[in-house]
């Protein structure tokens, strides 16, 4: 008997779990619904306004339709931008004086500020200069040389390179003058160790050429190398199937990392 009630309690239930989720989903879909229909109604009040069609108004199953040319139209020419050349520090530094001299202190601060961004692009060409041809086998492949100033005064300098062997192993290496760079691996220092399982962790500290670093693992991404230089600089790897560990230190300490500091100004 306590069977029998047993079981026509779970039906029941199961009834009612089930009439719960057709309930959900029906309002869901009415939500939806309504959704729309007010969105539609605030795009034609908009259309009236302004004269502008809103997107979901025109036709965008076809480009060449009349609909479709109402609205916003999609960019399909233009050869970008092309390299600018750094600028000359010298001659920067002269008009910064000239302009100061005669009270055009709008002037002499972009000339200063054009000035340092020129002094950065060089020290990030000396540094890519400096880097090994070859590491571990593998080719520096300069189409990938990189050097990024997105400010000015010594604080977000950016130099990227990479080097390849055939199409599977790569080492992108990253070495960065910014604060926020310090501020991350920070986070990796202060915090405990991530355990991936019994055995393995994920992340753990190192040492590279006796400085304090920071390897990770992942099995999407493969190594990544942190090793801190100073205040405000970092040099990152990013190991693309290395077979293990070892491997990725080996690379990382053929790297003139004392020299890479010292170009960067760092103490």
């Amino acid at each position: 008997m306590k069977k029998i009630l047993l079981l026509t309690l779970f039906c029941s239930i199961g009834t009612l779990l089930h009439h719960e989720a057709q309930a959900q989903g029906f309002l869901k879909k009415l939500k939806d619904k309504a959704n729309k229909a007010v969105d539609k109604a605030l795009d034609k009040k908009v259309e009236e306004k302004t004269g502008i069609p809103s997107d979901d108004s025109t036709d965008n199953t076809n480009p060449s339709s009349p609909s479709s040319r109402k609205g916003k139209p999609t960019n399909r020419t233009g050869e970008g931008l092309k390299n600018s050349t750094p600028p000359d520090v010298q001659a920067q530094i002269t008009d910064a004086e000239k302009a100061h001299t005669e009270g055009n202190f709008s002037d002499a601060r972009y000339a200063i500020q054009q000035a340092l961004l020129g002094v950065e692009i060089q020290i990030g060409r000396e540094i890519l200069a400096s880097l090994p041809a070859t590491i571990n086998g593998m080719a520096k492949d300069t189409m990938e040389n990189r050097v990024v100033s997105t400010q000015w005064g010594w604080s977000n300098l950016t130099i990227q390179s990479a080097y390849k062997k055939g199409e599977d192993q790569q080492l992108n290496i990253s070495i960065g003058n910014n604060s926020f760079y310090s501020g991350l691996v920070n986070v990796y220092f202060n915090n405990t160790y991530i355990q991936g399982n019994g055995e393995q962790q994920n992340v753990k500290q190192v040492k590279v050429k006796g400085y304090k670093s920071l390897i990770q693992f992942d099995e999407s991404k493969g190594y990544t190398l942190l090793v801190p230089l100073g205040q405000t600089s970092l040099i990152a790897f990013e190991c693309i199937n290395f077979a293990n560990e070892q491997e990725v230190m080996t690379a990382a300490s053929a790297f003139d990392i004392d020299g890479i500091k010292k170009m960067l100004g760092e103490q």
